[in-house]
């Protein structure tokens, strides 16, 4: 007779399975579908290890781990994903949120006081995700996020919603910032399509397969949309206003070019975390800038 499965056989056989397929991270894959499959956090893991697991929830886990070794995102088998401080809900309709991105919020944040108030733009906003990280850290703030989705906006609305945030956000229909006044904004953000358009088919298949295509694809080279929007941006950007977009690892001297040549003065590349060239901004350098010098 098979001994009664528990939460760290589960979550053993689990990270053995993903293992074996060359899974990324597969304790931590394998310990978020543990927890979905069967209700248990992370500390009952931790602190109850040895709690059975029945064989339904057993049979929904084996199902997510299947779906994770067929290369489908933990964030799309849960319909959700952690980003910054929220969670947030994720469909394919809209690009899972990452690590990197968070970079942009570091030099946001770094830009703006935390009592202060001040008027953002998001564009392209997907799943909201920057926009409601922003106004989640400064609740003075009230933001736009702008989308020519309306099943992303859609989405991100009702992210907005769960984070108590509908008050402070607005989700609108357009391409980039069409029909918004000049000068409208103290803070521009964006993470736009930056992939070259023949790069796409080499992509990791959790990217190519299950993020949507138009929040990927960049034009041939990769810089069409930022071709777009620093003309855009610096229509909108009120005087002494801050912009921060992110970029591709090898796109930074073009992208800052291209801000330059529209009329943008001490433009910057931020490094990420893994020391790549991750955005381009006119905004503080967290990793130069002391904090409260802003």
């Amino acid at each position: 007779m098979s001994e009664t499965p528990t939460l760290l056989t589960a979550w053993k056989s689990a990270q053995a399975a993903l293992r074996a397929q060359r899974i990324d991270s597969p304790a931590i894959d394998a310990r978020l579908l543990l927890e979905a499959a069967t209700g248990a956090t992370r500390l009952d893991i931790l602190t109850d290890p040895y709690r059975a697991v029945s064989a339904d929830q057993l049979a929904v886990l084996d199902g997510f781990v299947a779906r994770r070794l067929r290369r489908e995102p933990v964030s799309r088998i849960l319909g959700r994903k952690g980003f910054w401080k929220i969670m947030l809900n994720v469909t394919p309709d809209v690009l899972s949120p990452r690590p990197d991105t968070e970079t942009l919020l570091d030099v946001a944040l770094l830009a703006f006081e935390p009592a202060q108030g001040f008027n953002l733009i998001d564009l392209g906003t997907g799943s909201g995700a920057i926009l409601l990280a922003v106004l989640t850290e400064r609740p003075g703030a009230h933001g736009v996020g702008t989308d020519i989705s309306f099943e992303a906006l859609a989405v991100a609305r009702d992210n907005a919603a769960s984070l108590d945030l509908d008050g402070r956000a607005t989700f609108l229909r357009t391409e980039w910032a069409a029909g918004f006044g000049d000068h409208s904004f103290d803070l521009v953000v964006s993470n736009p399509p930056y992939i070259p358009s023949d790069d796409i088919p080499g992509l990791d298949p959790e990217v190519r397969d299950h993020d949507p295509v138009l929040a990927l694809d960049g034009g041939p080279d990769g810089l069409q949309a930022y071709r777009d929007l620093a003309p855009e941006i610096m229509r909108i950007l009120k005087p002494g206003g801050t912009f921060a977009v992110e970029i591709g690892w090898d796109q930074g001297a073009a992208v800052k070019a291209l801000f330059e040549a529209a009329g943008f003065a001490d433009v910057k590349v931020v490094k990420d975390l893994g020391d790549r060239d991750r955005v381009v901004t006119n905004g503080p350098d967290p990793r130069t800038t002391p904090i409260g010098q802003g």
